[in-house]
Parts: structure tokens; C-alpha cells; sequence
């Protein structure tokens, strides 16, 4: 199977596919050698590593070429994560196929308005977009695929945005009618008990998508369980972990004055040189040069 079917596959399986965040290529490749099913293009991460928030700030051109260079380095599925589709339906019906092309399997848009703002942020503006609106925007994005196998998850923001269950479930049912293959429901509570209730109402017609990272107590085997989910992705794990690890490192640094004491514990030079694929071009230069 190609990567599209991979996926298709997956969520047609049942089985619980696993998509972790990466915001370059070296990220994502260390998802893949970790053993997670899928990448998660992100575009918080993207946003965080250009210093930058995320709030519609960066172009689709820096977003998508980000894109295309991580696909190119995986050959596990990459979920695009495009927010609100760089604009109305009319764009969305172009800018699919350039994701398609570039190597993503799947696109996530999310039902807020342009210029949006990130979900997890404290007292964030969360304006949601007319449902037949985002109804225009699934539906276009699924006849401009090429590949019947590449797939749209619509990501529904009403519990994010306060307006409560109901309004969840009527969102989701509706954007399932307009063509969409999954429904990623996202919450900020603390706890999982309002993406749980979500799950349970859920009529299944559609498999869901769960971003756990309000709710970190619910594990992959708790996910399984609710026998209603297809994918898990961990949002926004790679850019903490990296900037955690740098912060510490460079503080160690200045504390001592020099590298003597962080050298030994970060990764060897020879390691880093190895995930550059190195080994791949000096067969190149075997087989090439004269």
C-alpha cells in the first residue's frame, strides 16, 4: 500500500492510529524511529519554531513546503494540519491538490474564521464560521482530490469555542453530510470528561480524531477502548521537547562557561550525521561519482 491507503486503511480498520507532531523533516523522521503510525504537520509547532503565533501569521507557501519536505523524508502517512484553509471555499478547492501533491495523505481545516487563533490559548478568540459555510469548504476540498484515498477530517471547534455539546454534534453530523471522511473533536478542558460525553453521543458515522493534550490522562489504550476513534495525534510534543532540551542545555552551557559538562549527554555528532542520511549518500557517491 501507498501511504494514502495506509491511512484510508487504518480508519477503516478500527485500529487506533498513532500521529505525532513535527514541525521539520529531523522531527519527523525521529516520530517515525520512535514507531508512531503517522506525522503530524503541525502548524502550532510550524508557528513556534518561526518565533511566531499561531494565528494564521505564516504563508501557505512556508506551510506547504514544510509539508512537502517532511512527506519527503517519512514513508509513514502525513496529516497536514492546514487550520482554516487559507480562506473561503474557493481556495480550499485549490489548495488541496498542492498538499496532495507535495506528499500529505490527509488535510485537517477547522471550522473557525480567518485569521484564527490557537485553541489552547487563554481567552482566545474563538469565532466559528456558519456551518453551511464549512459545509462548502469539506465539499470542495473532497472533489478537488485526485485520490480518492487522500483524506479530509473536518476539525469541529464548538467546544473550544464555548458553544457546547449539542452544538458539537450538530456540527459534526452536518460536515460528515458535506463529504468528510473523520471529525476531529478538540477540547481544552482539563480533564476528558467533555471529549468522553462527545464520544459517547456520537452517532459513528464517521471515525472521530482526539488531540489529548488538555487531557493527557487519557491514554492510547482508554482512546482504543471507546471503540469510536480512529486517530490519536499528539499535537504540540516535538516543539516542547525541543525547546525544553535546548533551554536546559544552553543554560548548563553559560553556567559552566564551556560545552565540558552537556557534551557527553546530547546526542553524538555521528548519530545526527546518520538521521542526515548520510549513509545513503555516500552510497550515491560510490555508485555516481567518477
Amino acid at each position: 500500500m501507498n501511504k494514502n491507503q495506509a491511512l484510508r486503511a487504518a480508519l477503516e480498520s478500527g485500529k487506533l492510529f498513532t500521529a505525532m507532531a513535527a514541525h521539520n523533516p529531523l522531527a519527523a523522521k525521529l516520530a517515525q524511529e520512535a514507531g508512531f503510525d503517522g506525522v503530524w504537520g503541525s502548524g502550532f509547532e510550524l508557528s513556534a519554531s518561526y518565533a511566531v503565533p499561531d494565528a494564521s501569521i505564516l504563508s501557505m507557501g512556508t506551510h506547504l513546503e514544510m509539508m512537502r519536505a517532511i512527506a519527503s523524508t517519512v514513508s509513514v502517512p502525513l496529516i497536514a494540519d492546514i487550520d482554516t484553509g487559507f480562506g473561503n471555499a474557493v481556495n480550499v478547492h485549490y489548495v488541496v491538490p498542492q498538499y496532495e501533491a507535495a506528499g500529505a495523505s490527509a488535510i485537517v481545516i477547522e471550522d473557525k474564521t480567518f485569521p484564527k487563533d490557537t485553541s489552547l490559548r487563554t481567552e482566545g478568540r474563538q469565532e466559528l464560521v456558519r456551518i453551511e459555510e464549512f459545509q462548502g469548504k469539506i465539499a470542495a476540498a473532497t472533489d478537488a482530490r485526485r485520490d480518492k484515498d487522500f483524506v479530509v477530517i473536518a476539525r469541529v471547534e464548538a467546544l473550544i469555542a464555548g458553544q457546547g455539546q449539542d452544538e458539537a454534534i450538530r456540527r459534526g453530523i452536518a460536515y460528515t453530510e458535506a463529504g468528510a471522511d473523520a471529525i476531529l473533536i478538540h477540547s481544552k478542558q482539563k480533564t476528558p470528561d467533555e471529549i468522553l460525553a462527545f464520544v459517547r453521543a456520537w452517532p459513528g458515522r464517521v471515525p472521530l480524531v482526539l488531540v489529548p493534550t488538555a487531557y493527557p490522562q487519557l491514554t492510547e489504550s482508554d482512546i482504543a477502548a471507546l471503540g469510536k476513534v480512529g486517530v490519536v495525534i499528539y499535537g504540540n510534543h516535538a516543539i516542547r521537547a525541543a525547546v525544553g532540551a535546548m533551554r536546559q542545555v544552553f543554560a548548563q552551557i553559560r553556567r559552566d562557561g564551556g560545552i565540558k559538562t552537556v557534551d557527553g549527554q546530547l546526542p553524538s555528532v555521528k548519530d545526527i550525521i546518520e538521521l542526515q542520511g548520510d549513509n545513503a549518500m555516500r552510497a550515491i557517491e560510490t555508485t555516481y561519482l567518477r
